[in-house]
């Protein structure tokens, strides 16, 4: 009986976590919900550029509940990234008493970096890819002239949404890059020689994971493609100062 009481213990610890964690995300989601036509909105602001001033583009919705259930997915969302802080403190809370003291102070320093760069990655996509996409697949708008029929973008609510969602989780996850590189360099998984020597396959790796995780133009996977290269190679250089401190001790204890 005493040797089961730790397993029971964590399950209660975890079940205890899990509860706050998700009433973190339930709130935040509530907040986000009071908020949903601002956000989405805000989310609209590189689609009404594309648009230009004076347009007479609109959004549309093909069924009755589909602005209702986009704003309570937007809520979902939001309420998830707003929460994240709260999620990531109780999964490392969780898992720190099993964790070395070595092991905390590595894993520390991601806990910060890991939503800076995700946020990094929104913000590029959110500034700098959508307007340029957007602006991309308008331009396959035609005209009405004799003989012809005008072909004019109507973009559906939940449609636009799920696009905007797409790319900047997509852009977010794929900064994460440096912190699974150089984790793998940190705990000896993989070296910085092995890097440097892979360029040419990680050029190949990369723009496959481009070309999958983007809206289907070369535009987009160019632009996702230019930062995640650029990534992968400040990569090496953080793995080599890695590797430097990490080889400094045993050289001085070789040359005592």
């Amino acid at each position: 009986m005493t040797a089961q009481t730790p397993l029971i213990t964590h399950l209660i610890e975890l079940r205890g976590r899990v509860v706050r964690a998700g009433l973190a995300w339930i709130v935040a989601t509530i907040i986000c919900y009071l908020f949903a036509a601002d956000i989405y909105q805000f989310f609209l602001k590189p689609l009404a550029t594309a648009f230009g001033e004076n347009s007479s583009h609109r959004l549309i919705a093909t069924s009755l509940p589909e602005t209702f259930l986009t704003y309570i997915k937007l809520a979902i969302y939001g309420g998830f990234f707003a929460a994240f802080p709260i999620i990531a403190t109780e999964i490392y809370l969780f898992i720190a008493p099993g964790l070395f003291k070595h092991e905390k102070r590595v894993i520390a320093p991601y806990l910060i970096l890991a939503p800076i760069l995700f946020f990094m990655g929104a913000a590029m996509a959110y500034y700098y890819v959508m307007p340029k996409a957007w602006e991309f697949f308008l331009s396959f708008e035609t005209p009405k002239g004799d003989g012809t029929v005008p072909l004019m973008v109507e973009a559906k609510v939940s449609e636009y949404l799920g696009l905007v969602m797409h790319i900047v989780l997509a852009f977010g996850l794929s900064f994460q890059l440096p912190i699974l590189l150089t984790l793998l360099i940190r705990f000896g998984l993989m070296s910085t020689q092995t890097l440097a020597k892979g360029r040419r396959y990680a050029v190949v790796i990369l723009l496959t994971i481009a070309a999958f995780i983007t809206p289907p133009d070369i535009l987009s996977q160019i632009l996702l493609f230019i930062p995640l290269y650029a990534l992968y190679e400040v990569s090496i250089l953080i793995g080599r100062m890695i590797e430097a401190r990490r080889e400094a001790p045993e050289k001085e204890i070789t040359h005592a």
